[in-house]
């Protein structure tokens, strides 16, 4: 499969062993799409053309799927990101709730306009469409942790704690 090309991604083996697990598991090579995707994201840090490219070709699925995927939902990267991702919601209880100022002082603050990482490579902005916590607006995504009720105050305190 590999041409032995050195700049192309491989997986690392337990990353092959887990997509070989989710295709045992799945009932169809594109159900294992989406985690196969997020696997790779975490080994990769994005999603580059080449690693969709190796993941296509590992789960047995046209390139387009994989394209169409990492496209479609936006928590799949397609280029570099810093070390943390900020993913502020900007749908109607967090907006009603001032997700916009939220993230016009987190704009201004790191310097940043949403898909941008700052100068530094620390940290990644972006708004989102919805986290599902709509019950403590405005909400926040910091990695893999929800923040609600989120202030700019707040907001400015959790950056300091970030490594």
């Amino acid at each position: 499969m590999m041409t032995g090309n050195p700049k192309e991604p491989k997986l690392s083996q337990q990353a092959e062993e887990r997509i070989d697990w989710y295709l045992s598991r799945y009932p169809s090579k594109q159900a294992a799409v989406l985690p196969a995707l997020h696997l790779a994201q975490a080994e990769f840090g994005y999603l580059s053309t080449e690693v969709m490219e190796l993941i296509a070709r590992r789960l047995g699925v046209p390139p387009i799927q994989i394209y169409e995927a990492a496209r479609f939902y936006t928590l799949y990267q397609k280029k570099p990101m810093g070390h943390h991702c900020i993913y502020v919601c900007t749908n109607v209880a967090c907006f009603l709730n001032g997700a916009d100022a939220l993230l016009a002082h987190l704009k201004k603050k790191l310097g940043v306009d949403c898909g941008e990482t700052t100068s530094d490579g620390k940290v990644s902005l972006f708004s989102v469409e919805c986290l599902a916590h709509c019950g403590e607006a405005p909400a926040v995504q910091i990695d893999d942790e929800y923040h609600g009720r989120v202030t700019p105050g707040s907001i400015d305190r959790t950056l300091d704690e970030l490594p």
